[in-house]
């Protein structure tokens, strides 16, 4: 009596491909850069340092206007060194969708000045989680506030010790989106 090998189908042959494709695409986006999910915010503070998301927002004493993009304006701190709280940053720039104030962008260097952001920001906003799987690690880290009103989000790029940092109204935010807005480094 004989016995025929038996070959695997090629369908089995497809679908183990897919898995380890699958897989692949898995581990890429965890090396490019691990997301921690978002925590709640504890106490919104529906605005950025005390001026509410939606309040009227112009060129003044305090503020110059650097960017006019037709229904979006950017505006920076007139006079003094940008500062997220005690910390010094390299800059800090408001925007404004049709005059109404709707996002804060900070930028950052620094090992140092990250982990001060992250401290300053886990005070005011809410403590991160720190569960096994649920914080930020690889080059790229992603840190996320979220709230009512407001959602804070940290980018910080550890190979080059470089961060972002956006806080937004969530009202406002899908209207900021539609125009230009540098976002990027």
């Amino acid at each position: 009596m004989t016995t025929s090998p038996i070959r695997p189908s090629r369908s089995s042959g497809r679908r183990g491909a897919r898995c380890s494709l699958i897989v692949l695409e898995w581990a890429c986006l965890l090396l490019a850069g691990a997301p921690a999910l978002a925590v709640p915010i504890v106490n919104d503070p529906n605005g950025f340092e005390g001026i509410p998301w939606g309040a009227a927002f112009s060129e003044g004493e305090h503020f110059g206007k650097v960017e006019d993009a037709g229904r979006l304006q950017t505006y920076e701190i007139k006079g003094t060194t940008p500062a997220l709280g005690p910390v010094p940053v390299d800059s800090m720039r408001f925007t404004t969708f049709e005059g109404k104030f709707g996002r804060v962008t900070v930028r950052y260097t620094g090992k140092d000045t990250h982990e001060r952001i992250l401290t300053y920001l886990q005070g005011t906003y809410g403590p991160l989680d720190r569960t096994p799987g649920q914080i930020a690690v690889g080059p790229v880290r992603v840190y996320a506030w979220h709230g009512f009103d407001t959602e804070v989000t940290l980018r910080y790029e550890a190979p080059v010790a470089r961060g972002i940092i956006f806080f937004e109204s969530r009202t406002l935010r899908e209207k900021l989106s539609e125009g230009h807005s540098a976002t990027v480094y």
